[in-house]
């Protein structure tokens, strides 16, 4: 059973996910928020295992909440899925840095939406890479977009792993290239996320990025 929590501060749209969510099975409605302070507060109070967050909202935007969230939840931190209008949308670039597991789009249909919740709360992390490797290439260009990231910390094989996730790769794909297996594939990431602090797949793909490691609009491999 997968908990969610769902915030949108559209009362229509947050009634219709409850509603839809409810009449799902293998999903449990823990709360709802319609701000991101309540989403703070709600999260901390119901522990869910994924939350749905609308990323424009007044007041703490679902950047800030999501940060907040993150920054202060027990393990496991709640897996956190980006609701949005707009596929190419800054908002979304920064919820990724935040470490929001994906994102997805209010008008994907119930199975889409569903689909992802389940494979967001299952531990994928990027649940569209190719859209999300094209917001990020988008927003990476910006001037300010280059943190310093330290990436000498890794082994030259997680930076390969980290390398070829930020393209888009899938870790069944990324194993077929290193002639390696998709669980060891999965162990360099995890251990390169862990040494770079990260919590999530699509933040690592921000963070390579804006390190230089991968560059927009270069190869895919």
């Amino acid at each position: 059973m997968i908990r969610v929590l769902v915030v949108d501060d559209q009362f229509l749209i947050r009634a219709g996910l409850v509603g839809l969510l409810r009449a799902a099975p293998g999903f449990e409605v823990v709360g709802e928020a319609g701000d991101g302070a309540e989403a703070v507060r709600q999260a901390a109070a119901t522990r869910p295992d994924v939350i749905l967050m609308d990323v424009r909202m007044p007041g703490m935007t679902g950047i800030e909440a999501t940060a907040r969230i993150l920054a202060g939840a027990p393990d496991p931190a709640p897996r956190i899925l980006i609701l949005t209008t707009f596929d190419l949308d800054e908002y979304v670039y920064d919820a990724l840095r935040a470490g929001a597991a994906g994102f997805l789009l209010k008008d994907s249909g119930p199975e889409r939406l569903l689909a992802a919740i389940a494979a967001v709360g299952g531990g994928d992390g990027l649940f569209a890479p190719s859209v999300t490797r094209r917001l990020v290439e988008a927003f990476a260009r910006r001037p300010e977009a280059g943190q310093a990231v330290e990436l000498g910390v890794l082994t030259a094989r997680e930076t390969e792993v980290l390398r070829l996730t930020a393209r888009g790769l899938s870790n069944l794909e990324i194993a077929d290239q290193l002639f390696i297996s998709e669980a060891t594939v999965k162990t360099h990431l995890n251990r390169a996320m862990s040494k770079l602090d990260l919590g999530s797949r699509a933040q690592a793909v921000v963070v390579a990025y804006e390190s230089g490691l991968v560059t927009p609009g270069g190869p895919r491999t």
